[in-house]
């Protein structure tokens, strides 16, 4: 899996636990609903990880947290 996909899969997790759509955790992160949609579609190719700590802010996670998971265990970066 690429990280893109790893990141995305992971805010779209915690999106269902916390009940929240795209556009909530955009206003509750700081961050441009494009951007966040970019994220959500695959479009953004290398997310920054200041966009991730942001994200993971409106959330109300921590970083670790946030990369705490199998998902990213084999990451392709090829």
């Amino acid at each position: 899996m690429k990280l893109q996909e790893a990141v995305a899969k992971r805010i779209i997790e915690f999106c269902k636990k916390e009940q929240i759509t795209p556009n909530k955790l955009a206003t509750r992160s700081g961050i441009i609903q494009s951007t966040v949609n970019s994220i959500f579609s695959g479009r953004s190719k290398n997310p920054k990880l200041g966009t991730i700590q942001n994200l993971c802010q409106g959330l109300n996670i921590s970083l670790k947290e946030f990369f705490d998971s199998p998902l990213f265990d084999d990451i392709d970066d090829n």
